[in-house]
């Protein structure tokens, strides 16, 4: 089974892209649909989710390297991957199929402690394996999707709240925003301070919530949200910029 590992990662590679792609062959909703078009406060820009093609392109590309250039430690890093491809798989299906907010929201779970341990893992080790090409696609594959789902999970506690209270997406914009961004600031925290030093996360994060901040300045015209949610994401950032996170310890 350990063998058949990076072909599986592969596959999950290509079907997770194919999964998302049902709506323009006609079957089921367009990931997203229900927010695309409305004023919700934390949205990001609809461009912004595009950041999905280069995740699934480091992701084929780690059970790539696992086929053409193996390593001992691939398996640990390798089984969470795999676990977070088919969770987000199912997840896919679930939004365009299903539909129910509760319900993708439930879905992120799994996707985001697969993903979180995958960089756990890789973190472990980063100090001997740092130079080689099968770790530079550990490291970017597990902190990009680790740190999209972050965004993914923060903007999905509004929209969950929404779903149960009835709220419209413009109702209460600044508690919306600031659960949104409170959500991000935590999962940056406890990311840098305990599971991983990848940058990769922090790239994805902000590249999430920079859709926010634009999504608010071009679109919503809540010009005031959008410079809270520059300065909120200029400080995550920083923090971890100019405050590295100091852990060692090994792979679990």
């Amino acid at each position: 089974m350990t063998r058949a590992l990076p072909w599986l990662i592969l596959l999950f590679g290509i079907l997770q892209p194919l999964s998302g792609a049902l709506a323009p062959l006609g079957i089921g909703t367009p990931i997203g649909a229900d927010t695309a078009s409305t004023d919700a406060p934390e949205q990001p820009l609809p461009a912004f989710f595009a950041i999905w093609g280069l995740i699934f392109l480091a992701y084929a590309g780690f059970g790539l390297a696992g086929i053409l250039r193996p390593a001992a430690w691939y398996a640990r890093v390798g089984w969470p991957m795999l676990v977070a491809g088919a969770a987000n798989v199912v997840w896919m299906l679930s939004a365009q199929l299903i539909v129910s907010q509760p319900l993708n929201f439930l879905l992120l779970a799994p996707i985001f402690a697969a993903a979180w341990k995958a960089a756990s893992r890789a973190e472990s080790l980063r100090d001997f394996e740092a130079g080689r090409l099968t770790f530079r696609l550990a490291d970017a594959a597990s902190g990009l999707l680790a740190g999209w789902i972050g965004v993914a999970t923060a903007i999905s506690v509004p929209l969950t709240i929404r779903t149960f209270t009835g709220l419209a997406p413009t109702d209460l914009p600044w508690p919306m925003f600031w659960t949104t961004f409170a959500v991000a600031a935590i999962a940056a925290a406890l990311f840098a301070s305990r599971i991983s030093r990848s940058l990769w996360f922090f790239a994805a994060l902000g590249w999430g919530l920079l859709g926010v901040v634009l999504n608010n300045w071009l679109r919503t015209e809540m010009h005031l949200i959008a410079i809270m949610a520059a300065l909120g994401t200029a400080t995550i950032l920083l923090v971890r910029v100019t405050r590295p996170p100091k852990r060692s310890r090994s792979a679990s």
